[in-house]
């Protein structure tokens, strides 16, 4: 029997992306007598941006507005921190437009910790919301009584210290029995002047976790004086910049921080030639590292010089990492060379002659448990009250991390409440796309989320992220009444302008004609509308404005895409019951039933999605589920023999 005692309601273990979104939402939805804790090595790393200090990008933009509508942190600590802002693929369609944000790395983190402090035991936190104790640790262990993760058991310093609670959520990143590698060079920890978590690989490998190793690389640290700055090509923000959250002021407070701007440069073809002759060197392709894959997505410079041998040269971009301090990051030369290569390769770019490196890029390896573990709610498929969150799962971003810390602490939050799990959609969202590829498609290389992977990416524009999820986030509590007063602002705004284009009116009929005209840009219908000259020129005005007249350019895209979506809702709402064993389905393949036991889908339309199974096993498996059920209804229902 499990013992009722708690220490806390949930536990988070790390304070990454994926913890800090965790813990937040955990305590939202727990609500004012939740209690949480965030356990983690050294608190004043919580919301360190480990790699390259940007927030955003080509559909990784779309999840920071999603994690932000459902109430996530994200996206405000982006606005505060921001130094350039930049809407990428803005040429194109509003489909595949990403925000993204070069932000002051060390103000990124202090205004995460901030908001985390907010809610701290004994604070002034905010109405309807639970507290946050940060806690210094190192967990070894998980605590498990009849199946169900209780709590954990502490290492280091606090060495068998127990902490009991409702829920664990992992956020690991990559401190899982972690090493770092500069050349022949090697040493212990997830991040540089970090250590590395040993126990709780050990722990889960005990539970019978499949664990897998992953590798990653960070390029190296320039000191921005010992740069020809002025001589290499600008690299500019947009003017007006555009928030990601949507309780950013515009008002004048925004952005907050001065804007900069970044250069370019790139690799040489002597530099391609170094490399080559040092790749024995490199711990990515010496075997010095154990590790089964990398991201092919954001490859290495060796990887990219030995996949595109035909190419002798690679954009870098050069972007400051705060405005605090010299520090620059290369962007386009993640690498493991050893350190005389990579002065080498540094001072072969143009602009960089005189280049001096104040960090080392260098590769990381560490543990991951590969996503078949888990189901689409972050949880654990082993073991009931455990949740997983992060590069844990096999993925490679910041806001990949944080979507899913986001899902695992509110599905713990409803785990303890003994609330039904919550499951986004692939029509709902892009948080909800990835975590469906994760549970399904195993990948078995970092996952990074791309607009392509979304089929559905013209219902999941960055501008309508607040219209899906966050009346969704307040029916789960976490949105609070300052968030819901702002939506529902926007959505009179939104409804009143919609109303502005409307057939029924010749001024209607006149102002959608010219909507529709590809030529006419969002200031001539601005001027157009019947409103207020101070409402016109709002920005969050401007803002809603401009998603009508999206929805008025692409409608008949959008009526098919919404088509689809209605097709596909009967197969994935039609869940399968834990309790079906595939060997007793009839006609089943034994592929089909291979993959429906190692992943364990949880509804037809996921089993549908799954390598292995065909649309004629989908079939199959929808008619076991229907004659299953009934059969199961029918016992049930059966009187029972009184003697």
């Amino acid at each position: 029997m499990v013992s009722p005692r708690r220490d806390f309601d949930c536990l988070v273990i790390g304070g990454g992306h994926a913890g800090v979104e965790a813990a937040w939402a955990a305590a939202s939805a727990l609500g004012p007598d939740g209690r949480v804790a965030l356990i983690t090595m050294d608190p004043s790393r919580i919301g360190a941006m480990s790699c390259n200090p940007a927030i955003g990008g080509l559909a990784k933009g779309q999840m920071v507005r999603e994690i932000d509508a459902l109430g996530g942190l994200m996206g405000r600590a982006a606005d505060a921190s921001g130094i350039l802002f930049k809407v990428l693929n803005a040429s194109k369609g509003p489909a595949v437009r990403g925000p993204r944000a070069q932000c002051d790395k060390y103000a990124y983190m202090e205004e995460i910790q901030r908001l985390i402090n907010t809610r701290a035991p004994g604070s002034s936190a905010e109405a309807g919301a639970g507290t946050i104790a940060v806690l210094t640790g190192v967990v070894d262990d998980l605590l498990v009584e009849a199946g169900v993760v209780v709590g954990v058991v502490l290492g280091g310093a606090r060495m068998g210290e127990v902490l009991r609670a409702g829920a664990v959520v992992l956020t690991t990143g990559t401190f899982m029995r972690a090493l770092m590698h500069t050349g022949t060079e090697r040493s212990i920890g997830g991040r540089v002047g970090e250590a590395s978590a040993i126990g709780i690989s050990a722990a889960l490998r005990r539970l019978g976790f499949e664990l897998g190793r992953l590798k990653t690389g960070t390029p190296p640290r320039l000191a921005r004086e010992s740069i020809d700055w002025d001589v290499l090509p600008r690299q500019l923000g947009d003017s007006p910049p555009t928030p990601f959250s949507e309780l950013t002021d515009e008002g004048g407070r925004f952005p907050a921080l001065p804007q900069v701007e970044c250069r370019l440069t790139q690799t040489t073809a002597a530099a391609h030639e170094l490399i080559r002759a040092n790749l024995d060197r490199a711990p990515m392709y010496s075997g010095q590292i154990d590790a089964e894959c990398g991201p092919r997505y954001c490859p290495s410079i060796e990887d990219k010089v030995v996949r595109f041998a035909d190419r002798d040269s690679h954009h870098v971009f050069l972007e400051p990492e705060s405005l605090r301090t010299n520090e620059v990051y290369c962007n386009g030369i993640s690498t493991s060379l050893p350190c005389d290569v990579q002065v080498a390769l540094v001072r072969s770019m143009p602009g960089c002659s005189r280049a001096r490196i104040q960090r080392w890029g260098y590769a990381v390896e560490y543990d991951m448990v590969w996503p078949s573990e888990i189901d689409s709610t972050c949880a654990a498929k082993r073991l009931s009250g455990l949740f997983l969150a992060g590069q844990i799962n096999g993925t490679s971003g910041y806001e990949d991390a944080a979507g899913q810390g986001l899902v695992a602490g509110l599905n713990a939050a409803r785990f303890v409440r003994r609330a039904a799990p919550v499951r986004l959609g692939r029509d709902q969202a892009y948080i909800g796309v990835m975590l469906d590829d994760l549970v399904t498609r195993t990948p078995r290389e970092p996952y990074r989320m791309f607009t392509s992977r979304a089929e559905h990416r013209l219902l999941l524009r960055s501008d309508n992220s607040a219209e899906r999820l966050t009346p969704l986030a307040r029916e789960w509590g976490l949105v609070d009444g300052t968030r819901w007063a702002n939506w529902q602002r926007q959505a009179e705004a939104v409804n009143a302008l919609r109303g502005e284009f409307s057939m029924e009116t010749a001024d209607g009929r006149a102002r959608r004609d010219l909507a529709l005209r590809p030529e006419a840009t969002l200031e001539v219908i601005a001027a157009r509308c019947a409103v207020e000259a101070p409402i016109a020129a709002s920005a969050h005005w401007r803002r809603c404005l401009e998603r009508v007249v999206t929805e008025l350019r692409y409608e008949g895209y959008l009526r098919r895409a919404q088509a689809e979506v209605r097709r596909s809702a009967e197969l994935e709402t039609a869940t399968i019951p834990e309790w079906l064993e595939p060997s007793t389905i009839t006609g089943l393949r034994r592929e089909a039933i291979d993959a429906l036991r190692r992943y364990c889908p949880r509804t037809i339309g996921q089993a549908g999605r799954l390598a292995g199974v065909h649309p004629a096993d989908v079939a199959v498996i929808s008619i076991a589920v229907r004659r299953q059920r009934a059969a199961r209804g029918s016992a049930a229902k059966a009187p029972t023999d009184v003697a």
